[in-house]
């Protein structure tokens, strides 16, 4: 048990630097683009399908930072999506009319969003199949795509419907 003790942490530690030069890769990358102007093209393009879902946080600074958290999320960067998400919560707490400590339905949609994560390109998943010996490391994608569409259309379905339960 020793052994498979000392085997198993040996391994987590190199597999959380192997990946973390990626996320950082990934982060600054992300970083680059938003200062670049990336966040406002983005917008546009998310637009249509985001100002449906948020129609009150459309022309708020919250916009942006939901669009780099989405782009993010769609090029399967998991962990360097993180930061961005936090700020666009941060966001939506601004333009939030709810009391302290309670989440609008813009909030709670958005986490929704957030957690079903569409993805388009598994670049994390990917990562890890790589380095585990994967010969084809994004051979999965068709079933990626088909999973996370799937999964994020009966999160924000059920998240709208609750939405009209409970908030009228």
């Amino acid at each position: 048990m020793t052994e498979s003790i000392l085997y198993g942490t040996s391994t987590a530690v190199k597999l959380c630097f192997s990946t973390l030069g990626m996320m950082c890769f990934w982060t600054g990358l992300l970083h680059a683009a938003q200062t670049g102007g990336l966040t406002r093209l983005l917008a546009k393009v998310l637009s249509p399908v985001l100002g449906r879902l948020f129609p009150k946080n459309k022309h708020g600074g919250a916009f942006g930072a939901m669009c780099m958290n989405i782009t993010a999320n769609l090029l399967g960067l998991g962990n360097a999506a993180t930061p961005l998400g936090l700020a666009a919560m941060q966001e939506l707490k601004k333009e939030s009319t709810a009391p302290d400590g309670t989440a609008d339905n813009a909030m709670v949609l958005f986490v929704v969003l957030n957690t079903a994560s569409l993805q388009l390109v598994p670049t994390f998943l990917a990562t890890l199949r790589g380095k585990y010996g994967a010969a084809q490391p994004f051979d999965i994608l068709p079933a990626v795509w088909v999973t996370s569409v799937c999964g994020l259309l009966a999160a924000v379905t059920a998240a709208k419907l609750l939405e009209r339960r409970f908030c009228g």
